[in-house]
């Protein structure tokens, strides 16, 4: 079967890149897998799109270096599993608040006796290899989401759920749910502290911990606190801001 190098960063500690994809352009997606990222996810749950466009970025990203994973919609075992058969190396899911959701994820993601995902891997033949099945329990990322006081909470407990690859933090998420309004600028202490609270807990357990960053600023902020896999915005925002970057600059020249 195909290797999974971002699974190869995570599993050694070392700092991964991680491009989004919310406009479901084929293109895009290709675009940044050719940037030099080591994965590009292609986002179900917030992005502008459906499922077929979600299989022709997955078809676009296999054509780069970088390996294809996704965020799906939902904890749904019949949306994870279409989304590993279309050639997914990596799920991404969001509202893992308790044990039970972490469970029910990983199940969702594994072949039994290990879980429940229904056989008919279709693209995984084609991009993992005709031993896919045989190797994909190893080799496909399980991710989980940490977005909510609850999460926090139950994180120690979400973090010894057996299969579990990694866990991904959405800061606005975070701080939305805790009261305190999605972010407009820099990261605030209280928001900070429970990040590191975050990557602490997991960094103890040797649990890989993700992020998404607004800014390259943030990012390396999140480094800094111990954050392996590192989004830096996603193509719309990166297209906005060098939009943005292009025209001061020329509009100062002038």
């Amino acid at each position: 079967m195909r290797s999974n190098r971002l699974g190869e960063l995570l599993a050694a500690g070392e700092l991964a890149t991680n491009a989004w994809v919310s406009t479901g352009d084929p293109y895009a997606a290709e675009v940044l897998g050719h940037c030099g990222f080591d994965s590009v996810t292609i986002d179900l749950q917030h992005g502008m799109f459906g499922i077929e466009s979600a299989i022709r970025c997955l078809q676009a990203v296999s054509a780069t270096p970088s390996v294809p994973i996704v965020r799906c919609r939902s904890n749904d075992a019949g949306d994870i599993g279409h989304l590993l058969d279309a050639g997914a190396y990596g799920v991404i899911c969001p509202n893992v608040d308790t044990v039970e959701a972490a469970e029910r994820f990983v199940a969702a993601c594994r072949y039994p006796p290990a879980g429940r995902r229904s056989y008919g891997p279709s693209r995984g033949l084609l991009y993992g290899g005709v031993d896919y099945a045989v190797h994909a329990d190893d080799t496909v990322l399980a991710i989980a989401m940490i977005e909510s006081r609850a999460a926090v909470e139950h994180l120690d407990a979400i973090l010894d759920v057996g299969g579990l690859d990694a866990i991904y933090v959405g800061p606005n998420d975070l701080s939305v749910d805790a009261g305190w309004g999605p972010l407009a600028g820099d990261i605030t202490d209280r928001l900070a502290e429970r990040l590191q609270h975050i990557s602490g807990r997991a960094s103890a357990t040797g649990m890989p911990v993700g992020i998404f960053a607004s800014t390259v600023e943030q990012g390396m902020q999140f480094d800094s606190w111990g954050y392996r896999l590192i989004t830096l915005g996603n193509d719309v925002g990166l297209l906005r801001a060098e939009s943005a970057r292009r025209l001061a600059a020329l509009r100062q020249a002038h």
